[in-house]
């Protein structure tokens, strides 16, 4: 949550990291560790699974492979719920975030050191976990560090998101190394150690949060949390039956993800829209929340096959020469982090210039769609042939990738907020969130029909649709935006 002037509220002479509050030092490290742990570890994940065993791999069928790993990128979001749900109820956003970061630091421990498919299972799960619960309080504990009207809120919340990205480039270049030269359990094990980097120097600092932040904001009535307890322990014996019988399977991952999101999805819009509390404009911004959401549930469908398609595209299709050494797959995972760097301030000022001419909210996402359909077709113009593809034709697309995500991604929470009522706040910004795990697991289902080998239909195919999504939504937004009842 996000505070108002307290006495704990760190004042604008407490300048001492980069002009900004101390303390923002060490949420800084903690996410910059954590996604240099989460991206270095997803980097090499996909070519571990379906790599062969001689190879130090698990020799799985790719299509699986790929449902694996867009089940998890789904899981992850569908986990920031859960986290927000704890911080809000039982733990406190402080308190949420550090036992978070233990289970990511765990879930790679796990990846590390368990053999075979049982460090996988167990890996992933805890990774999730602990990934959602960061990432639902980790922004709000550093809007905590200032007032209102502190004039180093955004300038602070720019460091915070430079930490996301040096993680996001780190990572990746350097668990691929590692993969490459000594195996995965050394990629796994680093990602670990840098998670475990993290938490020590967050540790330090965890005092000097405001008080706000470790207390529980809205706790559960005295008594209820045991039965949240047994039906916790119902829900993993449930899973637990339904693997052992074959329901729950590695190949079925994804529609389960797919499936799980749909629904939440559906209830909340119905719940939002069936509650007479709503109504005027609040209804009327839920009901323009709904194309908004089909729209970024397409985009991130695409955007998530970095981790899917263009890794197997990186390993079979591009040319990964450098001056005679062979380039570890993952570091294709690091082109995207460069550009948000370079380019998110352009964005940031562009849109800064325009001012009330800049394209609306409708817009921005319907060009995002657009834009990634033409990096999927875009595909389509490099030579064949195994291992063909040249490296700047890869990181061109890969731009296309980024100028879609600065479209729709800083601005998708944003407008969930503004659109939300009052009685739902968190549960818009929970939709948000569903579009996001949705469209990771549609991903994974979706590269499962992808092969090197005849890759055509596939580009053309799913390119054409998020462009024909993206332009309904422009076609649609001058409607969309009148049920938004005055939210820009």
């Amino acid at each position: 949550m996000r505070s108002s002037h307290t006495e704990s509220t760190p004042q604008p002479t407490d300048r001492s990291f980069f002009g900004q509050p101390p303390v923002l030092a060490n949420l800084f490290g903690v996410e910059l560790w954590e996604r240099f742990s989460f991206y270095g570890m997803q980097g090499i994940l996909l070519i571990y699974l379906y790599f062969s065993v001689s190879d130090g791999g698990l020799g799985m069928d790719r299509a699986v492979a790929a449902g694996i790993v867009g089940a998890y990128g789904g899981s992850v979001y569908l986990s920031t719920i859960l986290g927000a749900w704890f911080a809000d109820r039982v733990l406190g956003p402080e308190r949420t975030l550090f036992y978070s970061a233990v289970l990511v630091m765990i879930g790679h421990v796990a990846l590390a050191v368990l053999p075979g498919l049982a460090g996988v299972g167990v890996g992933l799960v805890l990774v999730a976990l602990g990934s959602g619960g960061v990432k639902a309080n980790a922004t709000s504990l550093v809007g905590s560090l200032y007032g209102e009207h502190d004039d180093r809120r955004d300038a602070g919340f720019s460091i915070f998101y430079m930490g996301i990205n040096i993680g996001a480039l780190v990572g990746p270049l350097l668990t691929g190394v590692l993969q490459k030269e000594w195996g995965f359990h050394f990629g796994f094990g680093l990602a670990a150690i840098g998670m475990a980097f993290g938490l020590a120097q967050y540790a330090r600092g965890r005092s000097r949060l405001p008080e706000e932040t470790h207390h529980v904001p809205d706790p559960l009535p005295a008594g209820a949390l045991p039965r949240y307890g047994v039906g916790a322990v119902a829900v993993l014996a449930l899973i637990v039956v339904l693997v052992l019988v074959g329901v729950i399977t590695a190949g079925r991952l994804a529609d389960i993800v797919i499936w799980v999101s749909v629904l939440a999805s559906v209830g909340l819009f119905a719940l939002m829209l069936a509650d007479r509390a709503v109504v005027g404009q609040e209804r009327s911004r839920v009901l323009a929340m709904i194309p908004l959401f089909v729209c970024s549930a397409v985009f991130w469908s695409l955007y998530q096959q970095q981790f899917t398609v263009v890794t197997i595209y990186a390993d079979d299709r591009l040319n990964r020469d450098l001056f005679g050494w062979e380039m570890p797959i993952s570091w294709v995972q690091s082109i995207n982090p460069v550009f948000i760097i370079v380019f998110a301030g352009v964005f940031a000022a562009l849109w800064t210039r325009l001012g009330d001419r800049a394209p609306r909210t409708p817009a921005k996402f319907g060009l995002a769609a657009v834009v990634m359909g033409l990096a999927f077709l875009a595909f389509l113009l490099m030579p064949a042939g195994e291992n063909s593809v040249p490296l700047v034709g890869l990181t061109a697309i890969l731009l296309l990738f980024t100028i879609a995500e600065l479209l729709i991604s800083p601005v998708g929470l944003s407008v969930s907020t503004k659109l939300a009522p009052a009685k739902y706040h968190t549960q818009m910004v929970a939709l948000f969130f569903l579009s996001v795990a949705l469209g990771s697991a549609v991903s994974g289902k979706l590269a499962g029909y992808y092969h090197p080998d005849d890759e055509t239909g596939f580009f053309l195919i799913i390119g054409a649709v998020s462009v024909a999504v993206g332009l309904l939504v422009l076609v649609a937004k001058t409607p969309i935006q009148r049920l938004m009842a005055g939210v820009r």
